[in-house]
């Protein structure tokens, strides 16, 4: 099948630089951005995992851990069709569809998760504002990828307190501002936090993103990693980050 049958006029096909794998995207509008690469990377799958990506967007976190991990199967579930459309064709496109499989639904429906069986690990990269913080049109796409819109915070830790097996691992991308929600909801539902790392734009500056992951039911035991530093002293890309990406960027 040729790729650009499966491309709409207003979108493009990116390369990932990942073993030929590509991704489609809008030309304008809601693009993947460094939180999915990082969190791809903060992830610690395991060779035969099942793993669950929520909010998954246009499929870019199932698309990654497919090159990076042995993971035997990827789930990804998005609530807007929009996406889920592209996330779906992305994944035909790549020929990964005996590996993962996206599901147009909404994490705040438990019968749904419940039939989807228990994974090893969720990954999430949630909606980072709060609902009221500035939203202009809640029906918006870009609102609801990035406003606690169609869902909160709560909503994702239940979620993923369902879909996971004792022991299983939540690994989730967002704000440094939202780290005591983070916390306060993960122990409420039983999943322990585990490992925090702090991604910051330069060495200095306070830090713009978080990573965190937590184990469901694990025992008190918290472990901060070495902190990420986006940009170099001179201006390029650090070494962690290109490290990270896989490349030689500057």
């Amino acid at each position: 099948m040729e790729n650009h049958i499966l491309l709409q006029e207003d979108e493009s096909l990116e390369d990932l630089q990942l073993k030929g794998l590509v991704i489609i995207q809008k030309k304008k509008g809601f693009r993947f951005g460094v939180d999915a690469v990082l969190l791809s990377h903060f992830s610690s799958i395991r060779k035969g995992a099942r793993v669950m990506d929520l909010c998954t967007g246009t499929g870019i976190i199932p698309v990654l851990l497919a090159g990076k991990t042995e993971a035997s199967e990827i789930l990804g579930l998005e609530i807007q069709k929009d996406f889920a459309s592209m996330a779906k064709r992305t994944i035909t496109i790549n020929s990964l569809q005996d590996r993962v499989s996206i599901i147009e639904g909404d994490l705040k429906d438990h019968k749904l998760l419940k039939g989807q069986g228990l994974f090893d690990a969720v990954t999430v990269n949630p909606p980072y504002k709060k609902k009221h913080s500035g939203i202009r049109n809640p029906e918006d796409t870009l609102a609801i990828a990035r406003h606690e819109v169609a869902l909160e915070l709560e909503d994702v830790i239940m979620a993923s307190k369902i879909l996971l097996k004792d022991g299983g691992r939540l690994f989730m991308v967002h704000r440094p501002e939202r780290i005591a929600d983070i916390l306060e909801l993960m122990r409420k539902h039983k999943i322990e936090p585990k490992r925090i790392q702090t991604v910051h734009p330069t060495f200095g500056k306070a830090p713009n993103i978080v990573l965190v992951e937590g184990q469901k039911y694990g025992g008190e035991f918290l472990k901060w990693a070495e902190p990420i530093y986006v940009y170099s002293d001179n201006g390029g890309y650090s070494d962690q980050i290109r490290e990270i990406y896989g490349d030689d960027r500057r």
